[in-house]
């Protein structure tokens, strides 16, 4: 894995964190395919394209507090059948990878009015990225709980 792809990456994970936390509804879902995809067992259904993934951020953004997404131990590995195209076509730079697959951690910490911080989930990412426009996105974000029965279908690192 080459070091602007880890930097690049990284930096979409600070950007999304801040997008979200900020109410910045449209700028998150951008992070994301168009056809882009969120599966979390806190929600009822998975969230796909750019229109339901806006809203979703929107409805996120009108909860009571400040909400703060920490992601940490980010790992990042190229994706099975990486070819090293990005998502429209052209080849990207000499030794780019043009899919990874990310494995971390987010905390979601809450702050009401008045009140102390409280660690509302911690949960783990496993996020499809793909080279789309020239920059990294994120074409499926499966979430998963550590406080809920794990899913033997779902692929986790270990």
């Amino acid at each position: 894995m080459d070091v602007a792809t880890l930097a690049l990456v990284h930096q979409l994970y600070g950007a999304q964190s801040h997008f979200i936390d900020n109410g910045d509804a449209a700028a998150w879902a951008d992070t994301f395919t168009p056809d882009g995809e969120f599966r979390s067992p806190s929600y009822p259904a998975p969230v796909t394209g750019t229109a339901d993934l806006r809203k979703f951020a929107e409805d996120f953004a009108r909860q009571d507090g400040i909400t703060r997404h920490v992601i940490t131990n980010v790992h990042v590995v190229p994706a099975d059948g990486a070819d090293g195209m990005d998502g429209v076509g052209a080849v990207g730079a000499v030794g780019a990878v043009g899919a990874v697959t990310v494995h971390a951690y987010l905390q979601i910490v809450r702050t009401l009015p008045g009140g102390p911080p409280e660690l509302l989930r911690l949960t783990t990412l496993t996020d499809e990225l793909v080279r789309y426009a020239g920059t990294w996105r994120i074409r499926r974000r499966t979430v998963r709980r550590d406080d809920q029965p794990h899913n033997p279908q779902q692929k986790e690192h270990r």
